[in-house]
């Protein structure tokens, strides 16, 4: 006997969670069903997210911060340590209890809004008038039914070609967050997030690391000025990164991976690892939802086919999230989700793509919004540039933290802020300031005459907006 829903979701990441909370929370009947599992084999909801990629990675980021600090830095403060190690079977159990801490926090938060959670793999079954049949698939199957039903199946890591994933010496994300000694010398193909986070952990931890990158050009969608700053902190720090690459064979053995590849000189190279990182990117994961059997519509790239809206080819059916196109951000995600569940209840959900932030948890930390220098030049669009540097920034200095910069771009003639770019100290706080004002459409002249506490980084954000206007007080 199927149970009846009003509405059904399928995943329980970011998107698909927070979607099941709201329509919930709007009066609905829901059911959430997710597939992933923890160590002892019971339900990890959280997806992507919490069990392989925001929440590990930071943990372990912060974990690995405080290592380097404590080796290079605690000394400046008068802090003598004698010879510091690092246990990192011990850092990678602080991980993993920190995921089964948000895996915990979403099953209150399912239990504490009446959402049915449903632990299993869900699939569409067959569509009938009114409605659509999913079957939950696991330790417990199940039949349910729904008039509504959300996809929020997320992304796989996309492999290289002919060069599957291992988890051993060849590592997706899930692999680089659960070694269990550092590699003596550590390979990474790909310098986006994940390749600089990853390849930052490790190094701080003692790794030779070594990143490959095929464009020519460092953080492509980053501000140029903002990209070559960060870039500059990376080389100072020993993080060894080539552009212009071209990767060969890539063969595994006892002894680790060997990388041939074609340096941006045209000339053939060879990289010796004990690990191989390959972060290239990721693909919308439909495995197992049986699309076909209903007719939901996927494009050339496997992902749903929506709408502005989030609607599918199929009445009652939406998709959030990286199975989608756009971004693949969890907060971009949870921001659909939420629209979603409200367009449902016969509300105006809002998802402005514009004022999506995206952080880089580096260090130093890389955040932005909106749109770039070049992009503006591109777009023949006249804009006035101020930056403000953390090098003159009170609180920078008393962190002991001066690295990078803030600036604010602004529309010539009417001064709305049309993008904000950090690099530096808590950059991924900061820019929260920035989406407000966007999406308020304030102008620089609006954060250059707001009060910000001092001494804070926050400084530098009214400072850099000032410089706008070639007013700066401080630099």
């Amino acid at each position: 006997m199927s149970q009846t829903f009003d509405v059904i979701v399928i995943g329980a990441g970011p998107g698909g969670y927070i979607a099941a909370i709201r329509a919930a929370q709007l009066g609905f009947k829901v059911a959430c069903i997710d597939e992933w599992k923890n160590a002892a084999g019971g339900p990890a909801p959280g997806g992507t997210c919490t069990n392989v990629g925001c929440i590990p990675s930071k943990a372990l980021l912060q974990s690995s911060e405080h290592f380097e600090h404590a080796q290079h830095h605690f000394a400046e403060h008068g802090i003598s340590t004698g010879k510091v190690t690092m246990d990192v079977a011990k850092m990678v159990a602080r991980k993993d209890a920190v995921v089964k801490q948000n895996n915990d926090g979403i099953l209150y938060l399912f239990k504490k809004n009446k959402v049915s959670f449903f632990h299993g793999r869900g699939s569409f079954v067959r569509a009938f008038e009114g409605g659509y049949e999913i079957a939950v698939s696991g330790d417990k199957p199940d039949t349910l039914v729904a008039k509504q039903v959300i996809v929020a199946t997320g992304s796989n890591a996309r492999a290289l070609p002919g060069v599957a994933f291992d988890e051993v010496n060849i590592l997706s994300n899930d692999g680089a967050l659960r070694l269990s000694a550092v590699p003596k010398k550590l390979a990474v193909i790909g310098s986006g997030v994940i390749g600089l986070e990853m390849g930052s952990v490790w190094r701080r931890l003692g790794a030779e690391v070594t990143i490959l990158e095929g464009l020519p050009t460092f953080l492509g969608a980053v501000d140029e000025q903002i990209a070559k700053e960060a870039k500059k902190a990376f080389d100072k720090q020993g993080l060894k990164i080539e552009l212009g690459v071209k990767v060969g064979e890539i063969t595994t053995s006892k002894k680790g991976v060997s990388i041939a590849y074609t340096d941006a000189k045209g000339e053939s190279r060879g990289l010796e690892a004990d690990k191989l990182i390959v972060s290239i990117g990721r693909v919308p994961n439909t495995i197992g939802l049986n699309a076909e059997a209903v007719g939901l519509k996927l494009d050339e790239r496997g992902a749903i086919v929506v709408d502005d809206e989030c609607r599918t080819n199929l009445p009652g059916v939406w998709a959030v999230g990286d199975v989608v196109r756009g971004p693949m951000l969890a907060h971009k995600a949870e921001e659909e989700g939420v629209a979603v569940a409200e367009r449902i209840a016969g509300q105006h959900g809002h998802v402005h793509f514009n004022t999506i932030p995206w952080v880089i948890y580096t260090s130093p930390e890389i955040a932005w919004v909106g749109r770039t220098e070049q992009q503006l030049k591109a777009d023949g669009v006249a804009y006035k540039a101020g930056t403000f540097p953390f090098l003159a920034n009170g609180r920078a200095r008393a962190l002991g933290d001066t690295t990078g910069m803030v600036k604010i771009l602004a529309d010539a003639k009417t001064d709305e802020i049309l993008g904000v770019h950090i690099v530096g100290p808590m950059a991924s706080e900061l820019i929260a300031e920035a989406v407000v004002a966007m999406e308020f459409k304030a102008s620089a002249e609006d954060i250059a005459r707001i009060c910000h506490a001092h001494p804070s980084l926050s400084e530098a954000t009214k400072e850099a907006a000032l410089a706008v206007d070639k007013r700066t007080l401080n630099f």
